[in-house]
């Protein structure tokens, strides 16, 4: 039986071993430290390690705790005006089939819905390992910076209207429409962004696409997804190339906007996008 006391017969592989069993022969100490690489710890110099984010507007802006709160008000908004305005009320599409898809597996408690987005957000905030801390002040900078983003989508149709002219108009009463508006901000971006786009991310990178393929087919599926569910249902529109075309960039525009600035932002600036169609209209 070999001795280990013997550094000659340790097994070939455990070098470092066989060099600090002369822990007391500083001969033996000098060549472990000159001639082995240190193992992860070792050092003791945590100078190359991530600490966490700063708290900057852009990094509390993005967490999912601060999303929720910001996104509450469409939240009260949505479901507080159709129980006032009664059920019967025309609702949003994405509410509709998330609420049926409910339904059919057996949950159909009215107050579900918004509840399960509450509890997904906080989820996600825990997965992420994000501050359990929120800073109200942020709440006006995102309000704002909605506002931003819903304006620029505005000037893309303007824009894309100038070159390929669509009339149309609505008609519902204004409370309604509002109402209807927090709805689309909400479950169209919990639907199409927060569930969809990263399964159909995950399913292209289980189908061997690299990192940034795999987004862009997230990003691009989800965002025909998107276009395509508004010709879906009795509550439908009729086909048409232009509206798709524009919804489908509005899809992409929402999907960026929702990698960069995180799910609050993406919901905020829909809603205020909707706003602004649906006021001007």
């Amino acid at each position: 039986m070999p001795s280990w006391d013997d550094p000659r017969e340790l097994p070939p592989d455990d070098e470092r071993a066989r060099l600090r069993n002369h822990a007391f022969d500083p001969a033996f100490d000098a060549a472990a430290d000159a001639l082995l690489p240190e193992e992860p710890g070792e050092s003791g110099d945590f100078s190359d390690e991530a600490g966490p984010p700063p708290d900057t507007y852009w990094n509390i802006s993005r967490r999912p705790l601060t999303s929720l709160v910001f996104a509450l008000p469409l939240v009260l908004a949505y479901e507080g005006g159709v129980l006032l305005l009664g059920r019967g009320t025309a609702r949003n599409g994405a509410d509709v089939w998330l609420r049926t898809l409910l339904d059919h597996v057996g949950f159909g408690q009215y107050f579900l819905l918004p509840v399960l987005t509450i509890v997904g957000l906080l989820a996600w905030h825990h997965i992420e390992h994000d501050r359990w801390r929120f800073s109200p002040g942020v709440l006006g900078g995102m309000a704002v910076e909605c506002v931003l983003w819903a304006t620029v989508l505005f000037g893309i149709a303007i824009l894309q209207n100038r070159f390929w002219p669509l009339a149309f108009a609505l008609d519902a009463g204004i409370v309604a429409r509002l109402v209807a508006f927090c709805g689309a901000g909400l479950y169209e971006e919990v639907l199409f962004r927060l569930l969809l786009l990263p399964a159909v991310t995950w399913i292209a990178a289980r189908l061997g696409a690299g990192p940034v393929p795999a987004a862009a087919w997230g990003v691009t599926g989800s965002s025909v997804l998107f276009s395509l569910a508004h010709y879906v249902g009795p509550l439908g529109d009729s086909f048409d190339l232009h509206s798709f075309t524009f919804r489908f960039l509005a899809g992409v525009f929402f999907a960026i906007l929702f990698e960069a600035r995180g799910f609050g932002i993406a919901a905020g600036s829909h809603a205020a996008y909707d706003i602004l169609v649906g006021l001007r209209g």
